[in-house]
């Protein structure tokens, strides 16, 4: 860890505990800060808060006092869920006291190599192939992933070396609130339209996307997808090298899809077959993260092994097992209409038996119809499962079956299933109504698939 000298003897304010809050205090503390640590829930009822008190830490819970600025703090380190227009936020800025959060803390301490992730969609599942291709047969050190998918940086930039690499995946929250940040590659998935109720205007939205790169000189590589004419213009207004990837057309110097093979800077690398999570959406995650382990110096067979066996980000069309011949893939975080029908888009060249259900917030699922002319079957539990059994006889699905929950429909889904079908668990709903979250369904899910018997 790089000891930094930014905090040492300054008043330092954490709002919003959280896991990065948690972390970051903690860091601070390392560092030399005086860290007050400000969190809307109550002291008793928060474990964390107690131990930052047990270790020192000052921990003001259960509102969010807008005097406390009154104390003159240097700097804020702020959960990235925070939004700006919260009264303390918008009185720090008329008091010019700089907003960071956690990522900010984490890469001004951090000895490893820094790839950022960002973009609107497959950030994770972009990140994660990243660390497996940086990690697989790495012959020194290790490749660390942190960031947004779910694990603290601040934590992780204490324990990785010189010798390292750490994947961050970066959301637009989080990259308003850097200010030294500087990935030696970056990356961006793609650009759509996003959090608008938080960023207040698409533009704003993109801006703070495109920050990920704004510390970059012309020593980094920015990765972008090139089939998205926006970032093909933004493109200009960077200093890093610019390493294309696209799905759609031959490209030089970058990674790019031709007769079904992956290619970077025209030499091929691994057939798409050999990518076993479905999806176009996947392939341009494999293009990407392909040219990133290029640039990292690794080898063909080494990329196209780890991709091998990749089985994507769990609960997100991740494939479970396959048994006598039918596949099953668990996408419990499909948690509303939008991402079923990207699931469902992902498999268009099999018979799908969908498995599918949950909590009613009071819609139709008719947006569905169109998506449905590859489904055979569908499985349907929990609250929504009557709504439901009617867009299925809208879309005049052949076979409909009402079953108790996820566990139930993967023993009926087999049931009636046969040779290559895919039994996709994709509820299109919460999961709040039998349900903690999406994760224990999913969890569920798996132990049934693993349960079952290919006789």
């Amino acid at each position: 860890m790089i000891r930094q000298t930014r905090y040492e003897n300054k008043k330092v304010l954490v709002l919003g505990l959280a896991l990065s809050g948690f972390h970051a205090a903690k860091l601070l503390l390392k560092l030399g800060a005086f860290v007050t640590v400000n969190d809307a829930k109550e002291l008793e009822n928060n474990p964390d808060a107690q131990e930052l008190v047990a270790s020192g830490i000052r921990v003001i819970a259960g509102y969010h006092p807008v005097e406390l600025l009154d104390e003159s703090f240097a700097y804020i380190i702020k959960n990235p869920g925070i939004p700006y227009s919260n009264p303390m936020l918008e009185r720090a800025t008329e008091l010019a006291i700089p907003i960071l959060t956690e990522v900010e803390l984490a890469a001004e301490v951090m000895e490893a190599d820094l790839i950022g992730v960002t973009g609107t969609n497959g950030k994770t599942t972009t990140t994660t192939m990243i660390h497996e291709l940086l990690d697989y047969k790495r012959p020194a050190g290790k490749a660390y992933k942190a960031g947004n998918i779910g694990i603290p940086a601040a934590a992780i930039a204490q324990e990785a070396t010189k010798d390292d690499d750490i994947v961050m995946e970066l959301s637009s929250f989080q990259l308003m609130g850097i200010d030294e940040m500087h990935p030696s590659i970056a990356v961006i998935t793609n650009i759509t339209e996003a959090h608008i109720d938080y960023h207040g205007t698409r533009d704003a939205y993109v801006e703070a996307k495109w920050r990920i790169t704004e510390n970059q000189t012309e020593n980094d590589y920015l990765i972008l997808n090139w089939d998205q004419e926006e970032l093909r213009e933004l493109s200009k207004n960077t200093k890093a090298k610019i390493v294309p990837f696209s799905r759609k057309e031959e490209i030089k110097n970058g990674a790019y899809l031709k007769d079904d093979m992956i290619y970077f800077n025209e030499a091929s690398v691994m057939p798409i077959s050999d990518i076993h999570v479905p999806g176009l959406h996947n392939i341009e995650n494999a293009l990407a993260a392909i040219a990133v382990a290029k640039l990292k110096g690794i080898e063909n067979d080494i990329i196209h092994e780890a991709l091998s066996q990749f089985g994507g980000v769990k609960h997100r069309i991740q494939f479970v097992k396959e048994i006598n011949g039918r596949s099953f893939y668990n996408d419990s975080k499909s948690t509303n209409i939008v991402a079923t029908k990207t699931a469902l888009e992902s498999f268009p060249n099999n018979e799908i038996i969908l498995l599918a259900g949950g909590l009613d917030r009071g819609n139709s699922f008719d947006e569905l119809i169109p998506y449905l002319d590859k489904v055979k079957a569908m499985i349907l539990f929990g609250e929504t499962k009557e709504k439901l059994q009617e867009t299925a006889e809208k879309a005049a699905i052949k076979i409909i079956k009402l079953t108790e929950n996820v566990e139930t429909a993967v023993a009926e889904s087999y049931r009636i299933s046969e040779k290559e079908d895919v039994i996709l668990l994709s509820p299109a709903c919460a999961s709040w109504d039998q349900y903690k979250n999406f994760e224990v369904r999913g969890d569920l899910y798996i132990h049934a698939v693993q349960e079952l018997k290919a006789d």
